[in-house]
């Protein structure tokens, strides 16, 4: 059973845009977060792949991976993850392997299979492309292939690329990404930050279809978690109503811009949308350093996992950049 002495801490960046701010000022903050999780000792820092969406600046990943990987020094960078139904194999292999032969031993794909948007938008993506539940395990394999060490006759390389064996995470929120991973035996990221419903199935799932392959032995398992960490739990619970309310937004279809906190939640939900709310974010931990150990060594009690990936998606960028310092006191003072 993982404790939380041994158990990887990492961040996870949607690069949220606030209210009343421009994208730029968001990607700005992934950069100065990045940077300072490098120097706190986090373990790695992915960001996510999406579309269309005003509230988030995660669109163009792998430029925003350049930019970190060149600004930081010893932190693993990825891709939380890189939504292949977008982008043909051979084009991600090319940019991951020109990353990793740029920045060796630090780079990670992770890669899902949703567009991270709507229909029309993932058109826009990639036009011509007909999808299927097939492709997405043969874009893997295919991905794999152009990473690995060329094979007699190959005729297609990815240059840069081939040889560098970049680290491959499946990333889902069903139970299909559990047993593909098992059944690939790769890494398995489940998406408990917004979808944490069938969480415990597929990590049952992933855990007893797991077998062995070249490049993982045993099954290894990430969890997202969002996370608000202040100096009071009264503090703490005040800041996640930024969360509250994006989701809320996102349940209603209305901009998902990051709202600043409010102090009473009730007289914006009513009951049924509460409920929902919250049971998207139960796995959300939040309160003092000391509050969260608590609730994240119950985590690990139920879910065994080996590594945890937050979000920290507060209003206030000085105030987010203090939520993540404070969460690294969890593994220093509260073990």
């Amino acid at each position: 059973m993982t404790d939380l002495a041994h158990c990887h801490f990492s961040i996870l960046d949607l690069i949220p845009i606030r209210q009343q701010a421009t994208p730029r000022e968001a990607l700005l903050q992934t950069r100065e977060l990045a940077q300072h999780a490098d120097r706190w000792g986090y373990h790695r820092y992915w960001i996510a792949e999406h579309h269309n969406l005003p509230g988030l600046a995660s669109s163009a990943t792998i430029v925003m991976l350049t930019d970190i990987a060149a600004r930081t020094e010893r932190i693993r960078i990825g891709s939380g993850g890189i939504m292949l139904p977008n982008h043909a194999p051979l084009v991600v292999a090319e940019q991951f392997g020109t990353l990793a032969s740029l920045y060796p031993d630090r780079i990670d794909l992770g890669v899902g299979r949703a567009p991270g948007t709507n229909l029309a938008t993932a058109r826009a993506l990639r036009r011509g492309f007909q999808g299927s539940e097939e492709q997405f395990p043969r874009d893997i394999v295919e991905i794999m292939g152009y990473l690995d060490d060329p094979q007699p006759n190959q005729t297609i390389l990815a240059i840069p690329g081939y040889g560098t064996k970049v680290p491959i995470y499946i990333l889902g929120s069903s139970l299909y990404g559990a047993q593909l991973a098992a059944h690939m035996g790769l890494p398995y990221a489940f998406a408990s930050h917004f979808a944490p419903a069938m969480l415990l199935d597929a990590i049952e799932i992933y855990k007893t279809q797991f077998k062995p392959s070249k490049v993982l032995s045993k099954p290894y398992l990430m969890l997202g978690v969002p996370s608000v960490v202040a100096p009071t739990d009264q503090e703490a619970e005040y800041l996640a109503t930024s969360y509250y309310q994006r989701f809320l937004a996102r349940m209603r279809g209305q901009s998902t811009q990051l709202p600043p906190p409010v102090t009473n939640m009730d007289e914006l939900w009513n009951p049924m949308e509460k409920s929902a709310v919250l049971e998207d974010m139960a796995v959300l931990v939040k309160g003092s350093p000391q509050t969260v150990a608590s609730q994240l060594k119950e985590l690990l009690h139920h879910t065994g996992a080996d590594e945890l990936i937050f979000t920290g998606d507060l209003y206030e960028p000085a105030l987010r950049l203090r939520s993540f310092e404070l969460l690294t006191r969890v593994k220093t003072e509260f073990i």
